[in-house]
C-alpha cells in the first residue's frame, strides 16, 4: 500500500512548527502529479543500490530525510492450508517475526525494531504522517486479527494503538480528516476508523458498518499505500495472470490512486517496470516522492537479497 511527503519530513523530525500546509501541498502535488501517468510515461532508472543485510519479505516503505523504513515479515514456518476450512480459516497461522528495519541511503542497517506477538508477526503496508509511522501486523492468513502501531522514527519506538478482527494488510492515516484507513488480505475489503482527539480509537471491532466496504478495483491487490494529501491514498501492488490454467504467470504491477471519502479509485495506471529477477517493481513496498518536473519512485521488489531501485519519470 504511497506517500509523499519531501521538505516536511525532516521538519517533522525535528519538530519545527509551520510545516502542515507545505506537507499538504507536497502531497497534493504527488496526488496531481500521479493522475498524469499513462501507460505511455518513459520511467528512467537512476540508481540500484544493495541492501546490505537479509531483508527477509518487505512489505511496506516509506522516505524519511535520507533514511528508509522498511517492514518485513521473517518467515519461520510457512502457512500451510487446510484440506477444508477450519473455525473461518483456511490454513494456519505459521511461524515468524515482523521487523521495522531503519536503513540509511547507501544501504545500510541503521535499527531493527521487532513488531507484533505470538501468531501476529506478518507487517503490512505503512505509512507515515509527519509524526509518526504506522504499521499494521496481522496473522499471515485472511480474516485473522491485527495489532495496529505507531511507530517514533526518531527513537524506534512502538505504541500499540489497536486491535482488529481482521487481516489487515496496510493502513494510512488521512491527516486531515483525522482518520486511519486499512485495508484487507488482498485489499478487497477497505475500513476506516475516526481517531479521537486523544489519538486514540475506543473500540476498533464496533464501529459501524458504514466503515465497512467493498474495494470496487479489481485491477490490482493492494502490496503498499500512502497517504497522498486531499483526503486521497496512493497505492502500489500487482496480479498475476495465466494464459492457461498450467501456464507460467504473468505479473503486471500498477498504481492506484484512491479517493478515501468514498473508496473509488481516481486514476489507475500500471507499472510496465521489472526487476532482473523477473518480478515486477511494484511486487513489494514502494514509495513515491516529488522531484522538479516529474516524480521519483523507490522499489523493493525482491526477498532477503534485496535491491532498491530509484526510477524517475517527467510528468506534464
Amino acid at each position: 500500500m504511497v506517500r509523499i511527503r519531501i521538505a516536511v519530513l525532516l521538519a517533522a523530525l525535528a519538530m519545527l512548527p509551520g510545516t502542515v500546509g507545505t506537507a499538504r501541498a507536497e502531497e497534493a502535488s504527488v496526488a496531481d502529479r500521479v493522475t498524469t501517468l499513462t501507460r505511455g510515461t518513459a520511467w528512467k532508472q537512476v540508481a540500484a543500490i544493495p541492501i546490505a543485510f537479509p531483508t527477509f519479505h518487505p512489505q511496506g516503505m516509506v522516505k524519511i530525510g535520507e533514511d528508509f523504513f522498511v517492514s518485513s515479515v521473517n518467515i519461520l514456518k510457512p502457512t500451510t492450508k487446510y484440506p477444508a476450512p477450519r473455525e473461518g480459516y483456511d490454513r494456519n497461522t505459521g511461524e515468524g517475526e515482523g521487523h521495522l528495519f531503519r536503513i540509511s541511503k547507501d544501504g545500510k542497517l541503521l535499527a531493527d525494531l521487532k513488531l507484533g506477538e505470538g501468531s501476529i508477526y506478518h507487517p503490512g503496508g505503512i505509512d507515515f504522517d509527519g509524526t509518526f509511522i504506522w504499521v499494521p501486523v496481522a496473522e499471515y492468513r485472511p480474516n485473522s486479527q491485527s495489532i495496529i502501531y505507531k511507530v517514533d522514527p526518531a527513537t524506534m519506538k512502538a505504541v500499540e494503538v489497536f486491535r482488529f478482527k481482521d487481516h489487515v494488510g496496510g493502513i494510512v492515516h488521512d491527516t486531515e480528516r483525522n482518520s486511519l484507513h486499512g485495508v484487507s488480505w488482498g485489499s478487497r475489503r477497505f475500513y476506516a476508523w475516526p481517531l479521537g482527539a486523544d489519538g486514540k480509537i475506543s473500540n476498533a471491532d464496533a464501529a459501524p458498518e458504514a466503515l465497512r466496504v467493498m474495494n470496487p478495483a479489481q485491477y490490482i491487490d493492494y502490496q503498499d499505500c500512502h497517504y497522498a494529501g486531499g483526503s486521497r491514498m496512493l497505492c502500489s501492488g500487482l496480479n498475476a495472470y495465466k494464459v492457461t490454467p498450467d501456464a507460467a504467470p504473468f505479473r503486471l504491477g500498477g498504481l492506484e490512486l484512491v479517493d478515501l471519502k468514498d473508496n473509488r479509485p481516481v486514476w489507475q495506471v500500471p507499472v510496465e517496470l521489472w526487476a532482473p529477477s523477473g518480478l515486477p517493481m511494484t511486487q513489494n513496498p514502494a514509495f513515491i516522492e516529488a522531484r522538479a518536473g516529474g516524480l521519483r519512485a523507490y522499489f523493493m521488489p525482491d526477498d532477503d537479497k534485496s535491491t532498491l531501485f530509484v526510477y524517475e519519470a517527467q510528468t506534464p
